[in-house]
């Protein structure tokens, strides 16, 4: 079972995307800002990442920024799911070391099929 980190700080999108990840049976741990992200990551060694940008406390970009200079979680997939358009900041995101850039709003399906792809060993 593939085990997903979820980060963003809006209860109500991680309520929907935990439990149509769970549905697809995927093992969901969540987190409500990038400090925490960082925390869950190296608790939980998550198979893959998704994540919002603006975020208290911690955002995403630097979020992914210290999870990939971590040795032991620099390989982990690292997808930003956000509301964010301005062409600098998806640069800025994508060099932080993502994977991948989904835009706000979503269709689950997909989002599904990105994570998958992504998943998939090359």
């Amino acid at each position: 079972m593939n085990k997903i980190l979820i980060v963003d700080d809006e209860q109500d999108i991680l309520e929907f995307l935990s439990y149509n990840f769970r549905k697809h049976n995927f093992d969901v741990v969540t987190a409500m800002d990038g400090e925490e992200g960082v925390i869950k990551a190296k608790q939980e060694i998550p198979h893959i990442i998704l994540s919002d940008i603006l975020m208290p406390l911690m955002d995403g970009i630097t979020m992914c920024g210290e999870i990939k200079k971590n040795k032991s979680l620099s390989t982990i997939p690292f997808i930003f799911l956000t509301a964010v358009n301005d062409d600098y900041k998806v640069l800025h995101a994508m060099s932080s070391g993502a994977n991948q850039f989904v835009s706000k709003p979503i269709r689950f399906e997909y989002l599904l099929k990105i994570v998958n792809q992504t998943l998939k060993p090359a």
